[in-house]
Order: C-alpha cells, then structure tokens, then sequence
C-alpha cells in the first residue's frame, strides 16, 4: 500500500471500527453495510467510507463488507496483528492496575513492571514479575521491549523517559501530568486523566447553562 498522510482524527476513530467489528464477529455476522455499521457506532455511512477509503475501500458496492476481511485489514493497519512486549514503569496503584488488564488479546504484552522499592522486588502482578530499575537496561536489551508504559510522579517522568529512550525504546504511553521532551522519533501517547475530566466537567456544564446566556 502507498504510504500516505492519514489525519489523527481518523487513526482515532480505527481501534474503535475494531472494537465494534470484533464485536459484530463475535455475533456471527459475516457481511455488513455501511449503513448497519452507521447505526451501531453512531457515526454517518459517509464518514465510514471515507474513512475506510483512506487504506483502500474494502468495500463492494452492492455487497457492503466482509466482517472477518475488515477487521482482519484493520488489526494490520494498527498493528494489532503483531505481538509488542513492554514494561510499566512504576508499581504503585495506578500500574498494577494497568498491569491486571488484559491487553494480551489486542497484542500488547506486558513482560515486567519496574519500581525502585526493594519491598516489591520479587513479587509478582498477574503473573507478571516486578523488577528493580537496575536491571532495566539489561531486560529491554534482552527481551526486545518496544513499549514502555509511564506510571511515574510528575517530578520523576522525564528522568524516566530520558534513560528508557537511551535504551532504545521507540514508544511511551505517559500517563504522568507532563509533556515529554523527546526526541522525534520517539512515538509519545499522552493519556492526561484530569484533562479528561474536565473535559466532562465542560459538557456537565454546558448542559446547565441556559440557553440565553444567563
């Protein structure tokens, strides 16, 4: 396929076709519409297909879309088909949480936790082993991470960040309340909970206020 500029708001809206697609496999249907498709996502028929025509179409007219084909095509796209192992970095609450979530069945495989609690240092989440910090070079070079998992104190994050890229990792998904500086090929997925929040407060809000602005 060649490579072209694919807008963020449509590789945003991919893992969720996924999800739907997996579910509506799961239900045994084996071809769709793009219009049944609209109605169960909430999203305009258009707006699919033009997405979908971004990788190529996929789709017959007359005939809609092959389920299987479709979500098989669209795992490729977001790289789901593969395996990618990681770390998290961090084993307090927020990473055993992480750490307890199945993100096996999409391809994201979770080989260690890494905190600098002597106390933690054994033990063991999901099945999962957490390790020391000092041995975090050795174990990414060993293992091939490709993903590290950021659940560090703000003041901590970037320290973090900067010796995890000196160890080859291309990929973070920072959950600390902070902007990374990294270099620009280094992939950085910024998941800031509180501004999530308010941007819910926003919508709470907008539903309050009256109409005439009063």
């Amino acid at each position: 396929m060649e490579e072209r500029q694919i807008s963020k708001a449509v590789i945003k809206r991919l893992p969720r076709y996924y999800r739907y697609l997996g579910e509506i496999l799961n239900n045994g249907v084996e071809r769709i519409s793009s219009s049944e498709l609209s109605n169960k996502m909430q999203v305009t028929a258009s707006q699919i297909r033009q997405d979908l025509n971004n990788f190529g179409g996929f789709g017959q007219q007359g005939y809609g879309y092959n389920v299987q084909y479709l979500y098989d095509e669209i795992g490729k796209i977001l790289g789901v088909n593969k395996t990618h192992p990681m770390i998290i970095i961090g084993g307090g609450n927020f990473g055993h949480a992480l750490a307890n979530y199945d993100f096996e069945k999409n391809g994201f495989v979770t080989k260690a936790i890494f905190d600098v609690r002597p106390d933690l240092c054994g033990t063991m989440v999901r099945g999962i082993p957490v390790m020391m910090m000092d041995d975090l070079e050795e174990f990414v070079e060993q293992e091939q991470i490709e993903i590290a998992v950021l659940t560090l104190p703000k003041s901590k994050v970037q320290e973090a960040a900067t010796r995890l890229v000196a160890c080859g990792i291309k990929a973070l998904w920072n959950f600390a309340h902070l902007d990374l500086d990294v270099p620009k090929d280094v992939v950085v997925e910024n998941v800031h909970l509180v501004d999530s929040l308010m941007q819910l407060s926003y919508r709470i809000s907008s539903y309050e206020r009256p109409e005439n602005g009063e």
